[in-house]
């Protein structure tokens, strides 16, 4: 019986160890997807509609570490994350930081509104065509990437973040 029960639990090892081979092979076998793919590549930046006025695009922040964040109203993510993005833009604009808000997709009379609603200070673009969604390969709303200083992509994150995991992202590009 012991026997029996030895031979079923190696048979059900190599049978996982399978599986879970293949499914590291059809994800690239661990290549990084989505905007982490970009990390250590230029950021790609477009000219879009500025809340502020006029237009504007990531490449107007060279020389600063942005925090860009891709968003839209709809999103109850977007919403939860927006004050500590806020936040962020307060505490840190005195260390060269910037935080950059891209809405995706929707009118700027709408993204006006969802800002005042929500006491939102700091830039914002409205990209009408999603262009930022699409060169940043993002897999769904919200999505965060940290540029460096220099214009290249450090970070890259899917999903929202909490006040400490924004700090994390951030502190290896003040410490220089």
């Amino acid at each position: 019986m012991k026997r029996g029960f030895l031979l079923y639990w190696i048979a059900f090892a190599v049978i996982a160890a399978v599986v879970l081979l293949q499914v590291f092979r059809s994800q690239g076998g661990g290549e990084a997807s989505g905007p982490a793919a970009l990390q250590g590549r230029a950021a790609p930046s477009f000219p879009v509609a500025s809340l502020g006025g006029g237009t504007s695009g990531l490449d107007a922040y060279r020389g600063r570490i942005v925090v860009m964040n891709l968003w839209a109203s709809w999103c109850p993510p977007c919403r939860a994350e927006m004050p500590d993005l806020q936040r962020l833009y307060q505490a840190y604009a005195s260390r060269n930081v910037v935080v950059l808000g891209v809405d995706q997709g929707e009118s700027a009379a709408r993204v006006r509104a969802f800002a005042q609603s929500l006491g939102i200070h700091y830039p914002l673009l409205v990209d009408r065509e999603q262009r930022y969604g699409r060169v940043y390969a993002a897999l769904g709303l919200p999505t965060t990437i940290v540029v460096d200083s220099r214009g290249i992509v450090e970070r890259a994150f899917d999903g929202p973040l909490t006040y400490p995991q924004m700090i994390a992202a951030l502190s290896p590009l003040l410490r220089n």
